[in-house]
């Protein structure tokens, strides 16, 4: 696999470009992916997003996402637009069953595909060209790096400084978790000298939900949110009549993992979540507890070091079971979580 920087040449001619992300796209997926794009479109290139799924509502803001391509409503238009591209991204995932039905089009493709990424163990062989640096806090952060690498500073524009500040700021919880570094600050400085409003975005980010999902939240930290203070745990479970019940969308449950963490105590959330075929589950924790080595080793799954996704075949039930055997296996500590339910 040949380094980014040898990436660049390809850039001095126009091209068509397919950027792609995982499926189920976060604020980093989409924001990467579209800053990438406002950037290549005034490089002189012709560059197409593709998500390999709908994108959630509360991203519907973000500049360029009504040009965004959704492969499972419209895989014609998504095929045609790779077999056409001269170069293929690929954004804020490592390894390609993490695109779900886009993944055997893409392993085909014999355009050279470059990597974009913060997560662990890429799939070296999938890439011809990489830059992958899982200290980085996002993949947005390495967008930037990409673009300053280039020379092109001055191509980041609002739209472009508008999208990855989205990805940088949900993928650090608001920049308080540890791989908010000194370099994130610089861009966001950087970022705000150039103009960028982002009180704006945290407004569009966190200050539109609809009053059911409102009550949602409500409902899954009343009734669905278990804690386990002898493992200092807190586990939320929701099945797909939970979902239904609040008309929940794509996108609504971002963040629900997060909650138990702000109990005293506290240093691993899970959220499980069922859909048609598995159970999704997400792992978040404080300090020096390793949730991706945790879901590599039990659900299928990886990620980061303090944030990782799993999923399971099982059933809600037996998967929630699952888990709570492996809770018990973890050692005490002295200090358990205090609980009122």
């Amino acid at each position: 696999m040949n380094n980014i920087t040898d990436v660049l040449p390809l850039l001095q001619e126009p091209k068509k470009i397919w950027i792609t992300t995982h499926h189920k796209p976060d604020g980093d997926a989409l924001g990467s992916t579209l800053g990438l794009y406002h950037y290549l479109r005034q490089k002189g290139h012709e560059p197409v997003v593709v998500s390999p799924s709908e994108v959630p509502d509360f991203l519907l803001w973000l500049p360029g996402i009504d040009t965004v391509l959704n492969f499972e409503s419209e895989p014609k238009a998504c095929l045609k637009q790779l077999q056409e591209a001269d170069l293929i991204f690929c954004l804020d995932f490592s390894r390609l069953d993490r695109i779900k039905t886009m993944e055997e089009p893409l392993r085909q493709a014999t355009q050279p595909k470059v990597l974009i990424d913060h997560h662990l163990n890429p799939d070296v062989a999938a890439f011809d060209y990489r830059m992958s640096e899982p200290e980085k806090s996002s993949t947005c952060e390495m967008v930037y790096d990409f673009i300053r690498l280039a020379g092109d500073d001055t191509l980041i524009n609002n739209d472009v400084a508008q999208c990855l500040y989205t990805g940088v700021m949900t993928d650090t919880g608001s920049f308080r978790f540890p791989i908010t570094t000194a370099a994130v600050h610089e861009m966001l400085a950087d970022l705000k000298r150039r103009g960028l409003d982002h009180a704006v975005i945290h407004q569009h980010i966190y200050d539109s939900w609809s009053a059911e999902r409102m009550r949602f939240l409500g409902y899954v930290l009343y009734q669905k949110m278990e804690i386990y203070p002898r493992q200092h745990v807190g586990i939320i479970a929701l099945s797909q009549s939970d979902q239904q019940q609040f008309r929940i969308a794509t996108g609504d449950t971002e963040g629900v993992v997060n909650y138990p963490l702000s109990i005293e105590a506290v240093n691993m959330a899970v959220l499980l979540t069922e859909k048609k075929d598995e159970i999704r589950m997400s792992f978040r924790s404080k300090g020096d507890i390793d949730v991706s080595t945790f879901a590599a080793q039990h659900f299928n799954g990886g990620g980061h070091f303090n944030a990782a996704g799993g999923r399971s075949q099982l059933s809600l039930e037996e998967t929630v079971k699952k888990l709570k055997t492996l809770l018990n296996i973890l050692p005490a500590t002295s200090k358990e979580v205090p609980v009122s339910k």
